[in-house]
């Protein structure tokens, strides 16, 4: 059980109709995404070859930004904005499939570009869930 999911589970809010569950997983996936690409971004800076990896860096930094904010946004529910939290769930689900993708083309020759590529496949269906949830 993660943190996230233990304050969530004993948050005495309301969370506005969004399922707990589906949160806590994008809360948790969002997180672990960001921690994905930022050490994917280090390990491209590390390669011989780090010119032919500056697109993927760079995708890899804006997506962990952006999973970064969607997880402190989807962890405060106290004055809960549903439109505030569609838009970054929906910049959250966009950056996540450009990195997984642009990670795709790197990951037959960089085994930290296909872990990439998997934790934002994670993300993106786990955030895309949550926004499928919204009312």
């Amino acid at each position: 059980m993660s943190y996230a999911s233990s304050i969530l589970g004993s948050h005495p809010g309301e969370f506005g109709g969004l399922d707990r569950a589906l949160l806590n997983t994008a809360v948790d996936a969002s997180v672990a995404c960001a921690q994905a690409c930022t050490a994917c971004a280090d390990a491209c800076l590390s390669e011989e070859q780090v010119a032919a990896l500056t697109v993927c860096i760079r995708i890899n930094l804006d997506c962990a930004d952006l999973c970064e904010t969607t997880s402190r946004v989807l962890s405060r529910h106290t004055g809960y904005d549903r439109n505030v939290t569609r838009a970054m769930l929906v910049a959250c689900v966009a950056a996540c499939r450009s990195c997984a993708e642009e990670c795709d083309r790197h990951a037959a020759m960089h085994e930290h570009c296909r872990v990439c590529a998997e934790a934002c496949r994670h993300c993106e269906r786990a955030c895309q869930e949550l926004l499928d949830g919204l009312t």
